[in-house]
């Protein structure tokens, strides 16, 4: 069929298994957890990302003449990244992979806040999205509880960084090849995850072994070939279309931990997941509407 050749068509499907390798990659780092601590995952899972985008790597400097970032930004991206993930690994010791999908995709309601401090637009639909999200949240996190989960609170806080994570990278990608600044981002963060680890955790080798299918996954499937993925689609895909596709990782969280961990799904947690992924199609949709409005 001739659909399957257009240009949106391939964009969209690379979006969408990009989601679904992120939503079943919270999966993967709530079962690592079970045998190491969340520093020295992330600093194997990074590293072994970067080695997936090496040879792509190569491959593009013959190929393509787009300047070659500043060592400075690749490293202020990954000091970012690292905090991002690392609230988010930790997190998810104390929290659901459900909740943390969901929690972490937050991200498409905060990117245009924080837009609010230079000066981008940020339309009604936001604001509204913002009030669901808060409300969803909420319902999610207390789920079977009497207050909210500590691990949802610090993937939150997570979230914010991925959002800050994201104004920086849509700004370098414009000017700076894609590629070696994921490589760079994923090696600061992989060392500065590896320090933490060797400060605060206890190391263990049988533990790395125990955790070899999780880390294998978050490394190579999630790091390498899902980062990898987002690049490609993202040059020609709008930001605010692509956040709609990526914030399903949400779902795919959700039934990733519901199969494979048999982690309870109730009535209230699925209507605040609900609420949340609403609240995040909406804002996604928003900005989609205000960058038409200013000719964007």
């Amino acid at each position: 069929m001739r659909i399957f050749n257009r240009g949106p068509f391939k964009t969209d499907l690379l979006l969408l298994l990009t989601a679904a390798i992120w939503g079943f990659a919270f999966v993967a780092q709530r079962a690592g957890m079970n045998y190491i601590g969340p520093f020295l995952f992330n600093g194997i899972r990074f590293a072994l990302g970067t080695a997936v985008l090496l040879p792509f790597i190569l491959v593009s400097r013959r190929r393509t003449r787009t300047p070659r970032i500043p060592l400075k930004y690749g490293l202020l991206a990954g000091l970012i990244l690292f905090a991002g993930a690392s609230l988010q690994q930790t997190g998810l010791v104390y929290t659901t992979a459900g909740n943390a999908g969901f929690v972490t995709g937050l991200y498409v309601i905060i990117v245009p806040v924080l837009g609010l401090f230079s000066g981008q637009s940020c339309g009604k639909r936001t604001w509204i999205g913002a009030a669901l999200a808060v409300t969803g949240m909420f319902l999610l996190s207390t789920a079977g509880s009497s207050r909210m989960q500590s691990g949802d609170a610090i993937v939150f806080a997570g979230a914010i960084f991925w959002a800050i994570h994201i104004q920086l990278i849509s700004r370098l990608m414009k000017r700076y090849e894609a590629l070696t600044l994921a490589a760079i981002q994923f090696v600061c963060c992989s060392f500065l995850s590896i320090v933490f680890a060797l400060l605060t955790e206890e190391l263990s080798l049988n533990g790395i072994r125990m955790a070899a299918v999780p880390i294998l996954y978050g490394g190579i499937v999630s790091v390498g070939i899902a980062y990898t993925l987002q690049v490609i689609a993202q040059k020609r895909a709008h930001p605010a279309h692509a956040a709609i596709i990526m914030s399903l990782e949400a779902v795919f969280a959700l039934i990733g931990g519901w199969i494979l961990l048999c982690e309870p799904v109730t009535l209230q947690g699925t209507a605040g997941g609900m609420l949340m992924l609403t609240a995040m199609i909406l804002s996604a949709r928003g900005q989609i509407k205000t960058r038409k409005s200013a000719g964007l």
